[in-house]
């Protein structure tokens, strides 16, 4: 595993569940609060890279942060992405994006759309709870930790 690579190296966010080869955190991101990362464990930096069954897990919990973040907040739209192009290590974004958010429509990368002062006031429950749901469901789905 690199040593310069931030995923490698540390969890990269608020750690939320965690399997042998994946683990699920909450970015720290004050303009999206419900914003959660899925990080395959093992550095590799491209989705083809795992065999068909890791690629199958991979997604399977994708799926679940999303369910959760649709069930516990109604959002306007999940974004989902893949990028990697700052951070060459495999993991998905999972964002809970509402209408009223800084940047929607636009990409959360994008250019703000509108001011906004607290964005955890768009959501239906605290971040705390939040995390305990995703937790819950990701140990209900994967026996994880």
């Amino acid at each position: 595993m690199p040593t310069s690579c931030p995923l490698c190296a540390e969890a990269g966010g608020v750690l939320i569940a965690r399997s042998q080869q994946w683990r699920v955190i909450r970015a720290e991101d004050a303009a999206f609060p419900a914003f959660y990362r899925v990080v395959w464990n093992e550095h590799v930096s491209e989705f083809s890279a795992l065999s068909s069954a890791q690629r199958s897990e991979c997604m399977e919990v994708v799926c679940t942060v999303e369910q959760v973040l649709i069930t516990a907040l109604q959002p306007a739209k999940i974004n989902l992405a893949a990028l990697g192009n700052v951070v060459p290590h495999l993991h998905w974004h999972v964002i809970a994006r509402f209408e009223a958010d800084s940047h929607f429509p636009q990409p959360v990368w994008g250019v703000p759309q509108r001011e906004q002062a607290d964005a955890s006031s768009l959501l239906k429950i605290g971040l705390n709870e939040l995390d305990a749901h995703m937790k819950a469901a990701l140990q209900h789905a994967f026996q994880c930790a």
